[in-house]
This record gives C-alpha cells, structure tokens and sequence, in this order.
C-alpha cells in the first residue's frame, strides 16, 4: 500500500504597512491590529485617556498622522467622537459589527487580520467641502428609519459604505462628513436591497 502525504495548506496574510498611528481601545485591540499590518499602535485603554496617552496621540497626529480605529459599539463610538473632537484631520477606520462579534463580544480583538486590514486601508478623512447635504427626510424616503426593518437596512447601507455603526443621527453625521452624495446612497441602498 503507497502511502499519501496530505499537505495543509496555511492561508498566510501579509501584513500590510501604514504610516500613520492607529489609535484603538486596548492591548487585545493591538495584538489583533499588529497581526495585519505593521504600525505604531496607541491604546486608549477606554474612556479615562490619560494625560500622557492624550500627549503621545497629539504627537502622532502632529508627525505621521493617526487612524482612529474603535470597536463598532457604543463605547466605541463614543471615543471615536471624543478622539475625532481633538483631531478633527484623523482618519477614520471601521470594521462592521458583523466581522467584529465572537459570541457576545463586539470588538477589534475579534475581526481577521484581513478584515483588519480592509478596515485600515479603506480609511476616510472627514471631508469639508460639501457636495450636498442629506437630511433625515432622505433617509426615510430610502427606508433606513420609520419602517419595521429599517435599523437592520441602515445597518447594512452603512457596513457597505464602511462607515461604521451607528443610528439615523450618526448616519446622517457620517454620510455628509464623508461627502458621500446622495446619489452613492441610493445607489447603495439599492445594491443591499436587491443584493
């Protein structure tokens, strides 16, 4: 009998390079970021940000620029707010809730390093010059509120357009930070629906 040497293949991910500093929550944050790419990593250890943390993240942005990287929840996006209110020039990166969750656990620590690394080189600046403004009234004219299935639509509109989680408020916030016009949304909205 000849006997068989089975290989298993091992998806190897290459890490990619990022210049500026990417901000995130805490050292499982880092560990998991550091498996994708090669960067240098701050942590704000949540909400109570030191004054030393706040000193080396103003450092960073100041000589390489930051990348704001938080978990696709509330917390999350509290510090994002808060990070972004004193860095208005970082940019942002998100991961969809639903490539963040490992049992009831929403974070960074549980994405890929290829979701990762999407989330990374896919990051946005918030944009200034406006091409439009996209009101609520859009925004329940594509569905996204006041229909039973509307959280779960904005939800996935907002993953498609990697924009992070977030309610009608924040959606609106981010759709026009973003400048993305609303034409984009419809076409988006469209693709989720019928996709």
């Amino acid at each position: 009998m000849k006997s068989c040497m089975y290989l298993r293949m091992i998806r190897r991910v290459e890490k990619i390079k990022i210049k500026e500093a990417i901000v995130v929550e805490g050292r499982d944050d880092i560990d998991a970021v550091g498996k994708a790419c090669d960067a240098l990593m701050i942590a704000t250890h949540g909400f109570g940000i030191t004054k030393e943390t706040w000193s080396l993240i103003e450092k960073a942005y100041k000589e390489k620029g930051i990348i704001i990287l938080t978990d696709p929840d509330f917390s999350g996006e509290e510090i994002r707010k808060k990070l972004t209110a004193k860095f208005p020039c970082a940019l942002q990166a998100y991961i969809p809730q639903s490539k963040a969750i490992k049992a009831d656990d929403i974070g960074v620590e549980n994405a890929t390093p290829e979701d990762i690394a999407e989330a990374l080189l896919g990051a946005k600046a918030t944009s200034y010059e406006r091409n439009g403004e996209i009101t609520r009234e859009d925004i329940v004219r594509l569905g996204m509120s006041g229909m039973d299935n509307s959280a779960e639509l904005r939800a996935r509109v907002m993953d498609e357009l990697g924009i992070g989680y977030g309610n009608v408020k924040s959606l609106i916030k981010k759709l026009n930070g973003f400048n993305i016009s609303l034409e984009t949304l419809e076409e988006t909205v469209e693709r989720v629906i019928n996709g």
